[in-house]
């Protein structure tokens, strides 16, 4: 008996973890999205190289790790 009980209450425990899950309803169709997406790696992209460009060789996995 208790065993059926456990079964219902892990079920309803799943059904709302389901809810809570991803639901991205951002209002926008695929297509707008890819373009949102593709402008946002654009930028990070532009900032990457001009911060290579000023000279910024500040790579955050070699901080302090200079070998003499």
């Amino acid at each position: 008996m208790t065993h059926i009980l456990s079964r219902d209450v892990d079920r309803q425990r799943a059904q709302g973890r389901k809810q809570q899950g991803k639901q991205k309803d951002d209002g926008l169709t695929p297509e707008q999205r890819r373009e949102r997406d593709a402008k946002a790696l654009q930028e990070k992209e532009a900032r990457k190289a001009a911060q290579a460009a000023a000279g910024g060789a500040s790579d955050s996995k070699n901080k302090g790790n200079s070998k003499k």
